[in-house]
């Protein structure tokens, strides 16, 4: 083999591997993340959000810290774009905090089927807001996405609750956190937003407790509100360490979500992101003994189909 086609395949099998690498962090990322879920859904009938949120910002601070010192130095923390940072931050604890919220009044698989709603409606929004090229394919798969969404949502079916609108305002408001992040990501690394992020989920927590933590609020008959209203209680040590674990689940999942996109093309590793669904399906069944609905498995193939079609359209203006 001549030097020159030898020189070009190594490109390529160079890449070949950090594809699959990506691919790798991607998968076990999601997984991890899907921890946190079942810790949540579990504590959310004994404590209220805003304690188990200070508990996971409290203890992923250091870490985050620690991956800050290690990726760009502790002073990459002093940027001139440290108020959007906190802007996006306060973005996210609307929408993690309404994620969260769903968890006591919904199955599992439900609210993490709606969430994925996310993909779609990041296309919409750079769409009409950053002019990205969208496409009629793409507009399509996305009115696509929302189909199922009603779907799994059963609107006029007599059975919809109305915590399933959470998880579809937490992946629209996560759009605009995602829309912003193209931006930043230019100048800020993903620890540094992490650690902002973070920072915005601690004081908003905080607010949250200083006005429901002392359960002058509590008493709320539907799920979702007794979890924001409910008064703080004071953990037993295996509920702590489970909430505690919040902390390093989050950080863990951010590096590894982080360096998929790092080391390989965002198109070839996104449609993964979609192993969520199998996570939040699975979990829902070991856990809590919930099996999907066929209304949620049909929805769910409307999201999955329209989301694929989404990230492996390269060129939104042709598709």
């Amino acid at each position: 083999m001549s030097s020159t086609n030898s020189s070009t395949v190594e490109p390529r099998q160079t890449r070949r591997r950090a594809q699959w690498l990506g691919v790798l962090c991607l998968c076990t990322g999601v997984a991890t993340f899907s921890l946190q879920d079942i810790v949540i859904k579990m504590t959310s009938g004994s404590y209220p959000v805003h304690q188990v949120m200070v508990i996971r910002s409290l203890v992923a601070a250091p870490l985050l810290l620690f991956l800050i010192h290690m990726e760009a130095g502790i002073r990459s923390l002093v940027t001139p774009r440290a108020r959007l940072l906190a802007l996006r931050g306060a973005t996210l604890i609307v929408s993690y905090g309404a994620y969260y919220l769903a968890f006591p009044a919904m199955p599992l698989a439900a609210a993490v089927s709606l969430w994925f709603v996310a993909p779609l409606a990041i296309t919409a929004i750079a769409g009409i807001m950053l002019g990205e090229g969208v496409g009629l394919g793409r507009w399509l798969a996305v009115a696509v996405g929302f189909a199922g969404v009603l779907v799994i949502m059963r609107p006029g079916a007599g059975v919809m609750d109305a915590a399933a609108i959470l998880p579809v305002a937490a992946a629209v408001t996560y759009a605009f956190a995602q829309v912003m992040a193209r931006r930043l990501g230019v100048t800020e690394r993903a620890s540094v937003m992490g650690f902002y992020q973070n920072g915005a989920f601690f004081v908003g927590a905080v607010v949250l407790s200083l006005v429901f933590g002392t359960g002058a609020f509590a008493g709320a008959s539907h799920p979702s509100m007794a979890f924001l209203t409910r008064a703080w209680a004071v953990p037993d040590w295996i509920d702590l360490l489970l909430l505690a674990a919040c902390g390093p689940i989050a950080a863990l999942g951010v590096v590894l979500l982080s360096n998929a996109y790092r080391i390989a093309e965002a198109s070839r590793v996104a449609p993964f992101e979609y192993t969520g669904l199998i996570w939040g399906v699975l979990w829902g069944y070991v856990f809590w003994s919930e099996i999907p609905a066929w209304t949620t498995i049909a929805g769910i193939a409307l999201l999955l189909g329209a989301g694929l079609y989404v990230m492996r359209s390269r060129d939104g203006a042709n598709a």
